[in-house]
């Protein structure tokens, strides 16, 4: 194991928080463009890192800086904070932050990890001109017993340049702020608790402390956690209450003025020291003489190391606990110095007011309190060096510190000694990281011998330390103190590394024993990949290799690897050379590593795997018991009895046995205790099965002769308690497995004896082996059906196995079921493969009809003797309810293969039809789906196949009769618009759905199926409500359904579901665009394109004309009653949609018509594309209020007499639409050519327009009169005179309708006389009387849409005018002139 870069975590968005933080950036950077740094050290092994000399001469490198891109380098100009818990990370610059929380979230592979996603951000000055100096993310400890030591929240604590410390929330909400000094912080850094290691270590308090120019502030870290609790909760409480008047609790902290140092960059507070009486009396003589008094007692001091210049480094050291003086002449000095520094109360308080008292309380600046005097110690001069930055070990006992000239020194903090250096690191950001080693991995060293009786003692305990090198875009990790190093990566140049060097505050030494979350103690952000790193460093690293076994147990293991992967013929040599490295590795879990490796090696054939195993073996045994690892021996003979019991069945499957003894029909059904009859009808079932079945059966690479390779076979397999389980492999792996053990049997290839035998004695459960025998079987169905023999051979199979020991305990209690044969029954139940479970439960029911015969025979004899009178009863009993399961599974299997049967079948139809929806392949079935899916479940799985297939209702209806006629004639044209060719296909299609139906006579009740069929239409058109025709053929199958109860409840859910939304919205676009939409807007707002929804009007219309049809019917009929199949009563899961339309209310049928009159509007104006009509116009208050309302409510609607402003608006739309109607039907084909806009046509066969016209009238209160004779008008208008005549029969008032048919009239003879500009026609027109002459002219014959009509023609419409004007009319006399002028006319032309 080396050194590894683990990618732990993901930025989901780190592009935003850049382009927030940076808003330059934003321009620059194009979308989509590649944000990888080109500049990219090549290898760091090639990067001279090992060069110091060259490091000192690597200038050029400076000249980069300047010309540093913001794109890749921008995350080095920010202050970053990445809590020990990685619940927060925080990117703050200059007065801006961006708080980052992680979720769980699915990567573009679709697997799920951890992404850091944008929680919070903005602006967090308060004080003009301040910006963020540092920050850190503190998690708080939870004070809840059942989340004891757990991160309750996490603090954010900011730093500004104005001397403010602020916590905040993790939503951004300031809990609090202090004015510490009003110098800039420049830094923040906090310690935790830590269980001390050993019993002579001073247990360290918790604290934050800051870093002032001049000046250490620490902030004790009880009160500080009391004190962000406190807050946190009043905030809550603030907000819950909306009182803004908040008073923070006080703080206690502590502040050191530093003297004798010119500039301070960075510190470290190692914490509470006691100095050993040595140096006790070493300090006393330095700074009081030879006459210096010494205390008996060491004093307590807290040190503090901070890195600048002159000195470069300095020590700091302030007395704790005691106002008593170190030294006795310097008391006085000492106490006056600690007297305004021990724990003064926080003042300068910014709580939560209102802006006017906010902005006076920011005028006058709050008290800042004087800081204690501290010299510096002593510290490591250096008057050209200046440092940057210092980084604390875990263990208080180290610290690196980086300077201007490129180095990372180490330093001794108790000593005050660097001890060592490294060079060539400019710019270089540092961490640690500890590592405990895990005592299980060390060497057993049995022959030291140990006092204490522990040969292997506490853990140890290694440093090592992380630098980042950005120059070069390398990141090292060293073993201190004086230790190589142990590991490098490539990383790149903009990348940050975090320490932060704590983990949660709040805990104490019984709370933090406690379960503690995991925290990466070291983490290296990347904004180019969006991605956070963690290091993993093996402990093994921190030995010497002089010393440490395992360095050499590893360059072992390499050496094998690469042995493994030579390609040699010499395989003897390899096997040698493998033997040698094995036994010569020491540590036992690297030899088992190692030898995991050999058995898991392709390359080796068996005879060296199991050799290498054998000798192994044999070594571990022959030495002494104290030495050898147990785990070790067990693993190693575990692996040689799977390796013995590979080689026993792969003896027994070479073997090669030919059976070629193939049952007659006779012999097969004594063997499955079936009748002859019974047996012809299950062979002709599984032949039809075969036939449509043409799925691809699952094949594997070995299949034909179910071969294995022996590392797959150990792979698959492990031991427990001398028993051999199956590891979790998937379910192909699980057939192939099984196919290895059972395919050469199941083929009469391989002893059936000999195999049960050698697999139970290796351990293998019967449980176990029943199920890998019976998923092969139920997996090679394809197989199976083409062998019939293979029945004779799972059945000797399935006698064996139920023999066994522990398969089927004799002394089981009578009345209830086997576990064994409910395992058989439940993969059986569970299996898609239908007919191989249906052969299968046929076989397992024989050969348990078998097995109780005998028990029955023994118990039989005992009674015979007199044992126990009752055992015959409890056989026959326990016989009685096995069978029972046996019959109802074969029933239900048998039922699922057919209705499987007839789900395959298909038929050619017309390719171009087929929507992508009835492309998508049909779900498989099995019994269990068929029972959890409802009582439903099998008219749904029906209704699927017939929407794939697009059958039309009637051959629903032809499949139902009793005896389906070979050549239907009735039907014929109706079955042709689905299918054009291969009628046999048809007639085979009726005769699987005949059968099916017999199968299931109350589940596919014609009813139901009808109305499943109806559903599944509905919702697939739902899916696309482009494709039309679905939503037409929905009709068509509702209308099909003859209870109207049924009827009734699909039409209004299908309503209330589906339709109503749309409907809305079409109604509402159409009134608001006052025409019919075009198509860009259909589509925006119903969905679809304005053909589709033309449609779908339509077929609103007879929805809704349905359900007032079914609610009228539903009176004279019975609510039908829903049973279930006897063997299908035990059916469990969702309600079916017959019992849901049952359960449905009844309609208000006024609001359902009035609802009809509207899709009647609606529709009229997409059909005939009509403009200037808004369809709610055309209705009162009343009327809009009660539209798209729940059917079954009872609404107010119009009553009385209606306003006749509505009334003329009605009548004017009801015209237009008669006009449009038989403009439709008869206009001249040129007129399609002119006109704008045609027409939409519709799918199906028009409706008559002016039945429905003179429908409408009667709802909406227009005169029908008036409708029927505008209709009479157009078709004389457009020459249909012969269609004409037979609507006059129903006008009224055929007064006036003569009087306007005589306008008309004149409008044709001015054509004929006036128009054509013959000279017949002058000499005629001069010869007419002059009113009528007159009269003629004033006729405009543009107004016809037809004038081109046959003179005799018009003479009979003169006649019938005549006929209907009476006598005493004032245009009578006009209209006798007329026949004369019209017999005049006729008279020249003949």
């Amino acid at each position: 194991m080396a050194c590894s870069l683990l990618q732990f975590c993901h930025f989901q968005d780190l592009q935003a928080a850049r382009d927030f933080l940076f808003p330059h950036l934003r321009e620059e950077t194009p979308s989509g463009g590649a944000r990888r740094d080109d500049g990219k050290s090549s290898n760091w092994e090639d990067d001279g890192w090992g060069a110091w000399e060259e490091a000192e001469t690597q200038e050029p490198e400076e000249e980069e800086t300047p010309c540093k891109t913001h794109k890749s380098y921008w995350l080095q100009d920010c202050i970053l904070s990445l809590s020990p818990t990685n619940d927060l990370m925080v990117i703050a610059r200059e007065q801006k932050a961006v708080f980052l929380v992680p979720k769980w979230k699915y990567s573009d592979k679709g697997k799920e990890e951890m992404q850091y996603t944008v929680g919070w951000s903005g602006s967090l000055n308060v004080e003009e001109g301040e910006c963020v100096s540092s920050a850190l993310c503190i998690p708080l400890a939870s004070q809840k017993r059942s989340s004891t030591g757990r991160p309750d929240w996490t603090c954010i604590v900011v730093g500004f340049t104005s001397g403010y410390v602020r916590f905040y929330t993790e939503n951004g909400v300031l809990l609090l702020a202090q004015l510490l000094n009003e110098d800039p912080v420049l830094q923040l850094k906090c310690r935790t608790y830590e269980i001390p290691r050993h019993p002579g270590v001073t247990e360290q308090n918790e604290e934050l402390s800051i870093l002032y120019p001049a000046a250490i502030v620490t902030i004790d870290g009880f009160s500080l956690f009391q004190s962000l609790r406190a807050c946190r909760n009043q905030v809550a409480k603030a907000a819950a209450s909306g009182n803004e008047n908040i008073q923070p609790p006080p703080l206690a902290y502590k502040k050191w003025g530093l003297q004798d140092i010119d500039t301070i960059i960075d510190h470290a507070s190692i914490g509470i020291m006691t100095l050993s009486p040595f140096d006790q009396m070493k300090t006393a003589s330095n700074i009081g003489g030879f006459n210096a008094a010494i205390k008996n007692s060491p004093p307590a001091m807290s040190q503090y190391i901070t890195v600048g210049s002159n000195p470069f480094t300095g020590f700091f050291y302030a007395l704790e606990g005691s106002s008593q003086p170190l030294l006795s002449h310097v008391a006085l000095a000492v106490a006056s110095k600690l007297t305004s520094a021990l724990f003064n109360a926080a003042s300068g308080w910014l709580g939560w007011k209102s802006k006017h008292e906010e902005e006076a309380i920011q005028k006058q600046k709050p008290k800042v309190e004087p800081a204690t005097p501290l010299a510096v110690r002593f510290g490591l001069p250096d008057s050209r060096r200046h440092g940057e930055s210092i980084c604390l070990s875990p263990c208080n006992t180290l610290a690196a510190v980086t300077d201007d000239f490129g180095r990372v020194i180490l330093l001794d903090v108790a000593r005050g000694l660097a001890i060592r250096m490294w060079k060539g690191y400019r710019d270089a950001q540092i961490g640690w990281i500890q590592i405990v080693e895990d005592l299980h991995e060390r060497e057993s060293e049995k022959m030291d011998f140990s006092p204490f009786g522990n040969t292997q003692g506490p853990s140890r305990v290694a440093q090592f330390l992380v630098i980042y090198a950005p120059r070069r875009g390398i990141l090292e990790v060293w073993s201190t103190q004086q230790g190589p190093r142990v590991g490098a990566f490539n990383v790149g140049k903009h990348c940050r590394l975090l320490y932060p060097g704590y983990k949660i505050m709040g805990l104490n030494n019984v709370t933090s024993q406690n379960w503690q979350p995991q925290t990466y103690q070291i983490c290296l952000v990347d904004p180019v990949s969006e991605s956070i790193k963690t290091v993993n460093v093996p402990f093994h690293l921190a030995l010497s290799d002089k010393k440490s076994e395992r360095a050499k147990d590893l360059h072992l293991v390499k050496k094998l690897a690469t042995l493994l992967k030579m390609k040699t013929p010499n395989l003897d040599l390899v096997e040698t050379e493998v033997k040698e490295l094995i036994l010569d590795i020491k540590y036992p879990a690297t030899k088992k590593q190692a030898l995991e490796s050999i058995l898991a090696s392709e390359r080796l054939p068996f005879s060296c795997l199991k050799n290498i195993t054998q000798t192994l073996l044999d070594t571990l045994t022959n030495q002494e018991l104290e030495c050898v690892d147990e785990g070790l021996l067990q693993f190693c003979d575990n692996k040689l009895k799977l390796l013995h019991l590979y080689e026993s069945v792969n003896k027994l499957n070479s073997l090669g046995l030919c059976s070629d003894t193939s049952l007659s029909n006779n012999e097969l059904a004594v063997l499955l205790r079936l009748e002859e009859k019974e047996l012809v009808r299950l062979q002709a079932l599984l032949e039809n099965y075969k036939q449509e079945n043409t799925r691809t059966a699952v094949r594997f690479a070995d299949d034909k002769d179910g071969a294995l390779p022996v590392t797959t076979f150990l792979e698959y397999l492990e031991y427990e308690k001398d028993m051999i389980n199956v590891k979790k492999i998937s379910e192909l792996e699980f057939v192939a497995l099984g196919s290895f053990f059972f395919w050469k049997c199941l083929h009469g290839e391989s002893s059936t004896e000999d195999m049960c035998h050698t697999l139970e004695s290796a351990g293998l459960s019967p449980q176990l082996l029943l199920s890998l025998l019976l998923n092969v079987w139920l997996s090679k169905e394809k197989d199976i059906l083409d062998k019939p023999q293979s029945v004779c051979c799972l059945h000797t199979m399935l006698s064996l196995l139920s023999k066994m020991k522990v398969a089927i305990d004799e002394s089981w209690d009578s009345q209830s079921v086997s576990p064994w044969w409910q395992q058989m029954r439940m993969a059986c139940i569970q299996s898609e493969n239908n007919a191989a479970a249906l052969l299968s439960a046929h076989v397992g029911h024989s050969v348990a009809a078998q097995i109780s015969d005998t028990i029955a025979e023994k118990k039989f004899s005992q009674t015979a003797v007199g044992t126990d009178p009752e055992g015959l009863t409890d056989s026959w009993e326990a016989l009685s309810l096995d069978t029972e399961y046996w019959k109802l599974l074969l029933k239900q299997l048998e039922d699922c293969l057919i209705l499987q049967t007839l789900l395959h079948s298909k038929m050619n139809t017309r390719s171009s039809k087929l929507s992508s929806l009835q492309a998508e392949p049909l779900m498989s079935l099995s019994v269990k789906k068929l029972l959890e899916g409802g009582k439903g479940g099998i008219a749904d799985s029906v209704a699927k196949w017939i929407f794939k297939q697009d059958f039309s209702p009637h051959i629903l209806k032809l499949a139902h009769q009793e005896r389906i006629p070979e050549n239907p004639e009735e039907p014929k044209e109706s079955i042709n618009r689905d299918f054009l060719e291969e009628p046999e296909d048809l007639q085979a299609i009726l005769e699987l759905l005949n059968l099916a139906y017999q199968q299931f006579p109350c589940s596919l009740d014609l009813d139901v199926l009808h109305a499943h069929c109806c559903w599944e239409y509905v919702v697939q058109w739902n899916k696309d409500p482009e494709e039309a025709r679905f939503f037409v053929r929905s009709m068509e199958h509702l209308k099909s359904i003859v209870n109207a109860h049924v009827q009734h409840g699909i039409a209004l859910m299908m309503w209330n579901t589906f339709i109503v939304k749309r409907f809305s919205s079409a109604t509402y676009l159409m009134d608001k665009v006052g025409k019919s939409p075009k198509d860009r807007l259909c589509r925006r707002d119903v969905g679809m394109s304005d053909t589709a929804m033309t449609s779908f009007l339509d077929s609103c219309l007879d929805l809704l004309q349905t359900l007032m049809e079914a609610d009228v019917s539903s009176d004279e009929m019975q609510v039908p009653v829903l049973d279930t199949e006897d063997a299908w009563v035990s059916v469990e899961g969702p309600i079916s949609i017959v019992e849901l339309a049952l359960e449905q209310k009844h309609i208000h049928y006024p609001l359902v018509e009035h609802h009809s009159v509207l899709c009647s509007v609606l529709y009229g104006i997409m059909r005939f594309s009509l403009k200037s009509v808004k369809p709610l116009s055309l209705f009162d208050s009343k009327g809009k209020n009660a539209f798209f309302k729940d059917l079954t409510s009872i609404q107010l609607l119009p009553s009385g007499e209606m306003d006749p402003n509505f009334i003329s608006l009605r009548q004017q739309f009801l015209l237009k639409i008669i006009s449009a109607a038989v403009q439709v039907q008869h206009s001249v084909p040129k007129d399609k050519e002119t006109s704008d806009e045609a027409p939409i046509i519709p799918l199906g066969k028009d409706r008559d327009w002016p039945v429905l016209a003179v429908y409408l009238a009667q709802h909406l209160q227009v005169n029908e009169d008036v409708i029927r004779r505008h209709y009479v008008l157009e078709l004389y208008n457009y020459g249909v005179d012969h269609l004409g005549e037979e609507a006059i029969l129903q006008v009224q008032d055929q007064e006036v309708l003569a009087s306007q048919l005589l306008v008309l009239t004149g409008q044709r003879l001015a054509y004929a006389l006036l128009h054509t500009q013959t000279k017949e026609g002058m000499e005629l027109l001069a010869r007419l009387p002059p009113t009528l002459c007159t009269w003629l002219k004033a006729m405009d014959p543009q107004d016809l849409h037809s004038p081109e009509v046959p003179i005799a023609t018009t003479a009979k419409l003169v006649n019938k005018v005549i006929e209907l004007l009476p006598e005493n009319h004032g245009q009578y006399g006009l209209a006798l002139h007329l026949t004369e002028a019209v017999g005049a006319v006729s008279v020249p032309s003949s």
